[in-house]
């Protein structure tokens, strides 16, 4: 599932006419990167969740065929955040006929070579609930995890307040990439309706006794695309081939 709904208000001019997945980077459109590395990597069946100027991005998608893949729509008439979005597209990932297999939920607006074979390989050997790539970077909201991977809880910044849901020896603050795997059970867990977003459902399982844990990525390109400047710095990577499509 990509998640491509948002307003894109951090990329304003560019979204002042198009949702911020059809804004540019080096002459392709953000859905067509993260498309095109989910399709290198083997993966065919897509939802896509829309919202700001939905029709625009189905226009797009029927313009180019899907690029080859089969490509489902989760508009939203009102923005549900990460996890409303997720579990109103549940009937993608669940029911008669669908594969009880782990799934990835995509940002539009992050751009990475993050190895989802290698991440899904962690997620099946540690039986987790849910894998979250991340890395050891800058960032004004953390990920808190223990020595062993498993999430405990959040922090704002360097020195804000700690929010600890599981007790461990030592935390590990992580910068979350955007980029989840996900195994199916968990629409049976989620209680949560409305407009909600997907982290304080990790936390709230992890209390729980849920494993929700890392993947470290730091050895892999990733780059957040949700500021103008960054759409720059993203266009000189693919115009001098430190971020390649594959």
């Amino acid at each position: 599932m990509v998640l491509a709904a948002g307003l894109g208000t951090r990329l304003q001019p560019l979204t002042d006419d198009r949702p911020k997945a059809l804004v540019e980077v080096a002459g392709h459109t953000l859905l067509e990167l993260a498309l095109a590395r989910l399709k290198s990597c083997g993966i065919v069946d897509v939802l896509i969740n829309t919202h700001h100027f939905a029709e625009k991005v189905a226009d797009y998608l029927a313009e180019h065929d899907n690029f080859g893949m089969h490509i489902e729509i989760s508009r939203e008439e009102i923005l549900l955040d990460t996890g409303g979005g997720l579990k109103q597209a549940a009937h993608f990932f669940t029911g008669p006929g669908v594969p009880d297999d782990p799934f990835l939920l995509h940002n539009v607006d992050v751009l990475s070579n993050i190895n989802f074979d290698s991440m899904l390989r962690h997620h099946q050997e540690s039986g987790a609930l849910a894998t979250l790539a991340v890395q050891d970077r800058p960032t004004s909201r953390y990920l808190l995890f223990d020595e062993a991977g498993r999430l405990c809880g959040r922090r704002s910044g360097l020195n804000g307040a700690v929010e600890q849901v599981r007790q461990a020896r030592e935390l590990q603050a992580r910068a979350f990439s955007g980029i989840h795997i996900i195994s199916p059970r968990i629409f049976n867990l989620l209680q949560e309706v409305g407009v909600f977003s997907i982290i304080p459902v990790y936390l709230r399982l992890a209390s729980a006794g849920e494993s929700i844990v890392s993947f470290p990525s730091d050895r892999f390109y990733w780059r957040d695309l949700g500021r103008p400047e960054q759409i720059a710095a993203a266009s000189r990577d693919l115009e001098t081939g430190v971020y390649k499509i594959l």
